[in-house]
């Protein structure tokens, strides 16, 4: 004769089943979420914030294309007005990025120095975040979480504090030449690692133990799977911490005038955006086009990434 369990024990045996795939126990969890997200207040609430966000950006582009008369002096208005009054000029961005004169903006030349500088940074914290996180997360070493917490109560360091410091250390210790592209790229590099350092360890580290060892079993070493498997599973993550260092990146301004030596040869384009009103704001009229181009580039990166961005954000969120 077989015993019936009771109801709440029949039903708890079920939600724990030994040996259950968490894919399927979270297949309940992703619904409600899926099903919350897409609800039409959450919806609604989704349009206005976007509008509302959306507002500055476009009125940013139509003041870029007002004549200065507009947006400076007497005459000047909002550029809601731009709606009444159809004035519009691409002089504006003709002053911005072609070259006349010193006293001529040419954001053209800063804008490659931008990309000369956050490219390679970019590439470097990618890869030195993802093998250190790897390591962190699958080696065996003596001293590996205490090393881990060091790296990660790096953030809490002002990045002021080590401006002057670091700036000695690059052309009294290690001697590189005053204003170049590598005391940018080594001082972004490590202002940089251990964000990345940590938001890669919690994702490789949710990887299934059982793929690793099946990778061992089969003769890999830590290269092969390194590169063969964590890589290729990691991709939304480091999709993830891409946008975000090359946003940093490309916005500061800090940074770049400690180590750049304010020469044009290397300069990004926010040092350039700084300086483009002029010593008593005789050229404000350029601000609105100088600023929409030196956003096209993160722009055109977060949208080309964004699905990559979005599951590097929901992974790890919704596992069982």
């Amino acid at each position: 004769m077989t015993a019936t369990p009771a109801p709440k024990e029949a039903s708890k045996a079920t939600r724990q089943r030994p040996g259950s795939d968490p894919t399927e126990d979270a297949q309940p969890i992703m619904r409600r979420v899926k099903t919350k997200l897409t609800s039409k207040w959450a919806t609604a609430a989704a349009i206005i914030i976007a509008v509302v966000w959306s507002v500055p950006t476009f009125g940013l582009f139509v003041t870029s294309f007002r004549p200065a008369a507009k947006q400076v002096g007497p005459r000047s208005n909002g550029w809601w007005n731009a709606f009444v009054d159809w004035d519009f000029t691409f002089k504006n961005y003709a002053d911005v990025l072609t070259p006349a004169g010193s006293q001529s903006a040419n954001l053209s030349q800063y804008f490659v120095n931008s990309i000369a500088i956050v490219i390679p940074v970019t590439i470097f914290v990618l890869v030195l975040a993802s093998m250190a996180a790897y390591v962190f997360a699958w080696g065996k070493f003596k001293g590996r979480d205490a090393l881990f917490i060091f790296v990660f109560a790096l953030q809490i360091i002002p990045l002021q504090m080590a401006l002057i410091p670091l700036l000695q250390f690059f052309t009294q210790t290690l001697q590189l030449p005053a204003g170049s592209y590598a005391q940018l790229w080594i001082a972004h590099t490590m202002f940089g690692l251990p964000l990345g350092i940590f938001l890669l360890h919690n994702f490789i580290s949710e990887i299934p133990g059982e793929v690793i060892e099946a990778a061992r079993v089969d003769g890999a070493g830590h290269s092969t799977i390194f590169w063969r498997i964590i890589l290729p599973l990691s991709v939304p993550a480091l999709a993830s911490l891409a946008i975000f260092q090359f946003l940093w990146v490309w916005n500061d301004l800090l940074v770049a005038l400690v180590f750049s030596g304010g020469t044009a040869d290397v300069a990004p384009i926010t040092q350039r955006l700084a300086e483009i009103s002029g010593t008593r704001g005789a050229r404000d009229y350029l601000n609105p086009a100088a600023a929409f181009v030196s956003i096209i580039v993160p722009l055109l990166v977060f949208f080309g990434l964004q699905r990559y961005f979005v599951r590097g954000l929901l992974s790890g969120g919704l596992k069982g």
